[in-house]
C-alpha cells in the first residue's frame, strides 16, 4: 500500500511554539484552514481510498478539504495522537522544547526505555502508533490512505520505521504544517522511503517558520 503521512495545519499553539498535545486540542489559524485547503490540489495525482486523522481537533479540520473533495469519510482513529508532553505541557521555554525533544529523538533511534515524565515512554508510543497504522493497512492493503497527525509523531515513527535509515540524521528530519512523508509497503514487510515533503503540499508560500518541527538544538517547538 501507499501511506501518505501529513502534518495538520498551523495552530495558535504552533505560532507561539507550545507544546500543545492534550485532547481535544486547539483549531487551525487562518494560514492553518488555507494550508489545509490546498492539499486537496495538491494530491489531485493521487489515487485516494482512505483517509485519516487523530482524535486531536486540528487533524480532523485539516483533514476535511481532501475528504469533501474526494467524497470520503475522514476516520478519527486512536493512536495517531501526538507524543504526549506531559508535565511540558503548554511550555514553550528552552528546558521544556530541549526535554522534550530529546526524548523524542532517543527514541527514533532505538532508547525506548526514554520517558517524557508524566506523558509516555517509547514502547509505549511505538506500540499505540504501529497498530493505528496495522489498522489502516489492514483495511487498505493494495490502496493508498492519507493519515493527518502530528510533527514529532511522524517524524519519530519514520525514522524509526523506514527501510535503510540512518537513525542519526533521521532523527534531525523537519517538517512544516501540511508537510508529508510518503511511505510503500506494509507492517508485515516494511516500509519504504517515496518521498520527505518538507515545505506544505500547498508550496512554499504557506510557510511559517515559527511552526516549524525542529530539532532540539534549535530550541523551538512546532507541534
Amino acid at each position: 500500500m501507499r501511506l501518505l503521512l501529513i502534518r495538520h495545519g498551523q495552530t495558535p499553539s504552533n505560532v507561539v511554539g507550545a507544546l500543545d498535545t492534550g485532547r481535544p486540542g486547539p483549531g487551525l489559524t487562518a494560514l492553518g484552514q488555507t494550508q489545509a485547503e490546498a492539499i486537496p490540489g495538491a494530491l489531485a495525482e493521487e489515487a485516494i481510498d482512505a483517509i485519516y486523522a487523530s482524535p486531536l481537533v486540528r487533524t480532523q479540520l485539516t483533514a476535511a478539504p481532501l475528504a469533501a473533495a474526494r467524497g470520503l469519510d475522514a476516520e478519527v482513529l486512536e493512536g495517531f495522537e501526538e507524543i504526549a508532553a506531559g508535565r511540558w505541557e503548554m511550555r514553550n521555554d528552552m528546558e521544556a522544547v530541549r526535554a522534550y525533544m530529546e526524548t523524542a529523538s532517543r527514541w527514533a533511534v532505538g532508547d525506548l526505555d526514554a520517558t517524557i515524565e508524566g506523558g509516555e515512554s517509547g514502547h509505549e508510543f511505538f506500540a499505540r502508533y504501529d497498530n493505528a497504522i496495522a489498522k489502516v493497512a489492514a483495511a487498505n492493503p493494495a490502496a493508498t490512505a492519507v493519515v493527518v497527525s502530528h510533527g514529532a509523531a511522524i517524524r519519530v515513527w519514520a525514522a524509526a520505521r523506514i527501510a535503510g535509515v540512518d537513525l542519526s540524521e533521521a532523527a534531525k528530519w523537519r517538517i512544516y504544517n501540511t508537510g508529508m512523508c510518503a511511505l510503500d509497503g506494509d507492517p508485515q514487510n516494511g516500509w519504504e522511503l517515496v518521498r520527505w515533503v518538507r515545505e506544505p503540499l500547498g508550496g512554499v508560500e504557506l510557510e511559517d517558520a515559527r511552526a516549524l518541527d525542529v530539532d532540539p538544538p534549535m530550541l523551538r517547538s512546532g507541534r
